[in-house]
């Protein structure tokens, strides 16, 4: 990809990549990254999972994390540090600032789940729950800071942390020796800026292509107009990738480096997180998901090629994923739910669940109305949520209701 004349100066070189992994080493796991056959003939890329949700905190984030408080001066040891984070980046600071006899001061949005508030306390941080979202936790945090005199860590838009994360580039290299193509979420940029340097600069032959959600694509917004800008507040269930606005010296990384960006909606990622649990037995959170999720559904303009892909979290709170299986299960056609219309007679059940038994699905809920829904005097409606195979199999059924006279919609 040419440089854009607006770049002059990065603020992470390979150098520097090279230099946070000796700082790193012997603290951080060095994750595996194995071939998935499976994921392979889905994709039609030759795929490598590099499963950085095995790091002891669930999470890349510890990278950046220790490279950066791995350079603090005494007197700043002393004084303890601050992050603003919605969980990865807060373990990882509480962790190794912990281990290394640090005080570390977490500031968490409101809204974060329990999992990561929790962990993060027992990784030993004094945890502030504070804000809707990243941004007001971020303000809250800086004014922590200057007010005790303690270390910022930025989650992203900080060069040391960047580089940490790079670290994560030059293993892919040595794991992944035919290395084609590595897929990368993108929250602010640091994952994705710091990786695609240590690639670029080793390979540059290597495509680097990032994954936003659609719900928050900071980066595409910003690659549009040429630098940073804030968009509008927003949800989504890869909440580690939910940053309203591109890292400023981020940015320039991924401009430089980052060969395409695409973006991912919510069912696709909550496909992803089902794929990956169902075929590779592999727990990730939306963000860790995301970059899957765009190989899955197609969306990159890779083809065939040797692929890395980031499985970069799996800390995700258990009544979510609860909901993610389910929406997933919706989303595959494994789990269906019609609205029948019944004339209110004895035996009109039996009919129709043997009907349903024919084609075997499996019923797991109903639900009886007689007043709404437009119901005529004498017939009834039933909400009957099915498991079935797949699509193919929903197909058929539908099909026999059909020529067997149901009148039916599907509650979606």
């Amino acid at each position: 990809m040419p440089v854009k004349d607006s770049i002059s100066q990065l603020s992470v070189n390979l150098a520097d990549v090279a230099a946070a992994r000796e700082r790193v080493r012997g603290s951080i796991y060095y994750s595996p990254c194995p071939h998935s056959q499976m994921l392979s003939a889905l994709t039609g890329q030759q795929v490598y999972l590099k499963l950085e949700n095995l790091q002891m905190t669930g999470s890349f984030k510890e990278r950046g994390a220790l490279n950066r408080i791995a350079m603090l001066t005494p007197e700043q040891a002393s004084r303890g540090v601050v992050a603003a984070s919605a969980g990865n980046h807060a373990q990882g600071v509480a962790y190794h600032a912990t281990k290394r006899g640090i005080r570390a001061l977490i500031v968490m949005p409101l809204a974060t789940p329990l999992v990561k508030v929790t962990a993060t306390r027992g990784f030993g941080a004094e945890v502030v729950l504070h804000g809707a979202n990243y941004d007001e936790a971020c303000e809250e945090a800086t004014r922590l800071c200057e007010a005790e005199g303690m270390t910022f860590i930025h989650p992203f838009d900080d060069a040391m942390v960047m580089a940490g994360q790079g670290t994560i580039g030059l293993e892919l290299l040595e794991q992944v020796p035919r290395l084609e193509a590595v897929v990368v979420p993108i929250g602010g940029g640091g994952l994705i800026g710091g990786v695609a340097c240590a690639i670029k600069e080793s390979r540059p032959d290597v495509r680097v292509v990032g994954v936003q959600t659609s719900r928050l694509p900071s980066m595409v917004a910003a690659r549009t107009v040429g630098h940073p800008v804030t968009l509008e507040p927003s949800t989504t269930i890869a909440d580690g990738i939910a940053v309203r606005r591109a890292g400023d010296i981020t940015f320039p990384m991924v401009e430089r480096y980052v060969d395409e960006i695409v973006t991912v909606d919510e069912d696709e990622i909550a496909s992803a997180i089902l794929v990956l649990l169902e075929r590779e037995k592999t727990l990730a959170e939306g963000a860790g998901a995301a970059a899957l999720a765009a190989l899955l559904q197609k969306k990159t303009s890779l083809n065939g090629a040797h692929t890395a892909v980031m499985v970069c979290g799996g800390n995700i709170d258990v009544t979510l994923l609860s909901r993610i299986i389910e929406r997933g299960l919706v989303q595959d056609g494994r789990l269906i739910r019609l609205r029948i219309h019944l004339l209110d007679k004895p035996g009109a059940l039996a009919e129709l669940t043997l009907l349903i038994a024919k084609y075997r699905a499996n019923i797991v809920d109903t639900l009886y109305n007689r007043a709404y829904y437009g119901v005529n005097l004498g017939d009834t409606t039933i909400d009957i949520t099915m498991e079935t195979r797949g699509r193919e199999q929903v197909e058929e059924l539908l099909a026999a209701m059909t020529a067997g006279g149901y009148r039916y919609s599907q509650v979606i």
